[in-house]
């Protein structure tokens, strides 16, 4: 993933699959805790949530509420939303995305669905990386938990 690209890069082994538009977030690229950046350096995907979900399902707390952004009730309305599906990184460097005041898993950083995808290519979140609904499902199917994420600026 790169952060100044907006772009995610599915790569299987040494063959690249696919490029992904992506938004990241609005701050600066950071790990620490309650800086809402984007965190940097190798991650792996620590849990996958919201299989068989319908696409565009809304998830607060990693749990599905029910409905999807379409249907977003007016207390919602304007949030950066959770949906379609959580890939959900930790952090695998120590002192730098790993450990206390730094720590991506403690962080709640996903790759997830978004309800803007309009505003993909652009940065436009409070640290998470995002994708379109189809294309979050898309990469859901296609990559195993444990799977590694470098993220670089």
């Amino acid at each position: 993933m790169k952060i100044g690209e907006q772009k995610l890069y599915h790569f299987d082994g040494d063959n690249l699959e696919k490029v992904y538009v992506i938004s990241t977030s609005l701050r600066e690229p950071s790990c620490l805790e309650n800086s809402q950046g984007t965190p940097t350096g190798l991650h792996e995907i620590a849990d996958k949530i919201g299989a068989g979900e319908e696409p565009g399902m809304v998830f607060i707390g990693r749990k599905p509420t029910g409905w999807t952004w379409e249907e977003t009730p007016l207390d919602y309305a304007g949030r950066n939303l959770v949906t379609s599906r959580i890939l959900r990184l930790r952090g695998l460097e120590p002192g730098h995305n790993a450990g206390p005041g730094c720590d991506s898993y403690d962080r709640f950083i996903y790759i997830h669905g978004t309800n803007h995808p309009r505003q993909l290519g652009r940065p436009q979140t409070a640290g998470c990386p995002v994708l379109s609904d189809e294309d979050v499902i898309e990469l859901f199917d296609k990559v195993p938990e444990g799977s590694l994420v470098w993220v670089e600026e």
